[in-house]
């Protein structure tokens, strides 16, 4: 083993060498020997091997092998010293192999290690992206489960971060081409960082990118297959690859497979889904993604057919009034209990789908049926004009830190669902029934709106996907309604419904 005089005198030799360096092979071989030293001796060959690395392409096994050695040292000073030399190993057929290591140092616990490394990743990303991807896929697709996961993080988060002139259209594709590969066998989670990935390529900014990226989602989802309402993990991956599909529609990336998926498969057996997620309305977080995916549908084979499975799923969410006994009081015990937010959803996709066939109420149901349908709307109706006049009053005059509070955060909420339902409703009582009002959804994000103003369907506008965005949309004090999914529910049930209705 080389001591530390030694390693000098080498390295002197191959400085001055300049131009004929390469004929010193002897003194490089001195050099590489230097890990087999103590600390010193390690800490100088982790700077003088890549050093003079380039000069050597015979030795270029044993450079490398030697400086990744250095990288696994038990002294953290040398490994850190040896990982921030490694671009300089990325030549030619080596650059794969460089990206290969450096994405199994991935898995370091040291946060400056860690750093070291993704700054490394990136550095020889600049000098050959596809020679880089190679090595990150290869641990993706063959490497432990800590180097998969944070290789895949890496992807994600600096992939974005780099400059068009790395990120060409072929890189591009190879990026495409390999997340397809992995993308036959993902958590649920990978999956959502994959669909980051992709979404955020340039090329997949276009229509024909966004209607890949649709089926890539609609494969993941496994819409050809029979849907298993009983079994969680079904339930979850629908709902994943939905919630990452939604942002993709649009009126030229239609959602009409998914949304005949929803009125075939799902609908039906909406009330025994199961969830594996604790506290999640499962059966208003299905709805919702329907609300939002019925109004980018394509021309619908099965439109009627979906309008119809659609309409009965409407009509158990929209009771008959209950019967009056012979001195004019309820003879039941309770009025029935509203869902508002669930018939929000239904009544929006009704609404949505209705506009591709117009005359569905009038032409396509009998007349009893169509009579049964407007008795359960006006029962409704009424039912939501006395609960908007309690709303309303509630909020009246309040602004800023007072609608902060939890209870006026669901009246806010409820206040926007019931008008909603509202304005659809007064569109199904035209004569024919008309699909012209536009409503926004009551989760999704709305231009600053006056709450002690009546609301016409002007004051609403088309519900269209949200943008992608971590954040989400900045909003201010009046824009602050969205509780967990399934609070607000029973709560707009619960504000003094009964008492109105029956005092009316």
């Amino acid at each position: 083993m080389p001591t530390v005089e030694e390693l000098y005198r080498n390295y002197g030799i191959l400085a001055d060498a300049t131009e004929q360096v390469g004929q010193h092979k002897d003194a490089y071989q001195v050099i590489l020997d230097g890990v087999k030293g103590g600390t010193k001796e390690k800490r100088l060959a982790a700077q003088f091997i890549p050093k003079f690395f380039k000069h050597f392409p015979e030795l270029a096994d044993s450079a490398i092998n030697a400086q990744l050695d250095l990288c696994e040292d038990e002294d953290v000073s040398i490994r850190r010293q040896a990982i921030k030399e490694l671009p300089q190993f990325a030549t030619g057929e080596n650059l794969p192999r460089v990206a290969d290591i450096l994405t199994q140092l991935l898995q370091t616990d040291d946060s400056a290690e860690f750093n070291l490394v993704n700054n490394a990743l990136l550095s020889i990303f600049k000098m050959d992206a596809k020679g880089t991807l190679g090595g990150l896929f290869s641990q993706i697709l063959q490497g432990e489960d800590i180097v998969r996961e944070r290789a895949i993080k890496f992807l994600s988060t600096k992939l974005k971060t780099l400059p068009d002139e790395v990120l060409t259209k072929e890189v591009e594709e190879l990026i495409l081409t390999e997340s397809k590969k992995v993308l036959e066998d993902v958590t649920g989670e990978e999956f959502v960082l994959f669909m980051k990935i992709l979404s955020g390529l340039k090329s997949l900014q276009t229509v024909s990118g966004r209607q890949q990226l649709v089926e890539l989602v609609a494969e993941q989802a496994d819409l050809e297959q029979a849907f298993s309402p009983s079994d969680p993990d079904c339930v979850d991956r629908l709902l994943q690859c939905t919630r990452q599909a939604v942002p993709l529609f649009s009126k030229n990336v239609h959602s009409t497979r998914f949304v005949t998926y929803f009125c075939e498969q799902v609908l039906p057996n909406l009330s025994s889904l199961t969830t594996p997620v604790e506290g999640l309305d499962i059966q208003l977080e299905v709805l919702k993604l329907l609300a939002e995916m019925s109004s980018f549908c394509g021309d619908m084979e099965k439109l009627e057919t979906n309008l119809r499975k659609l309409f009965d799923k409407l009509l158990e969410y929209m009771p008959l009034p209950p019967e009056e006994a012979e001195n004019g009081e309820n003879a039941g015990n309770e009025e029935p209990k509203l869902q508002f937010s669930y018939v929000e959803c239904l009544l929006y996709s009704f609404h949505q789908l209705g506009r591709k066939l117009p005359d569905f109420l009038t032409a396509k149901l009998n007349a009893e049926k169509l009579k049964d349908f407007k008795i359960r709307l006006q029962y409704f109706a009424r039912g939501l004009q006395v609960y908007i006049r309690q709303l309303r009053l509630a909020l009246q005059g309040k602004t800023g830190e007072a609608l902060k509070t939890d209870e006026n955060k669901i009246k806010v909420v409820a206040l926007k669902i019931t008008n909603n339902i509202n304005v659809l409703i007064k569109d199904l009582f035209h004569i024919p029934p008309s699909y012209k009002s536009t409503v926004t959804l009551s989760w999704k994000p709305v231009q600053k709106v006056e709450l002690g103003q009546k609301r016409t369907s002007e004051d609403t506008t088309s519900g269209s996907p949200p943008k992608k965005s971590s954040a989400g949309p900045k909003r201010d004090a009046r824009q602050i309604y969205n509780p967990p999914s399934g609070k607000y529910s029973s709560n707009l049930s619960n504000f003094n419904y009964e008492r109105s209705l029956q005092g009316k």
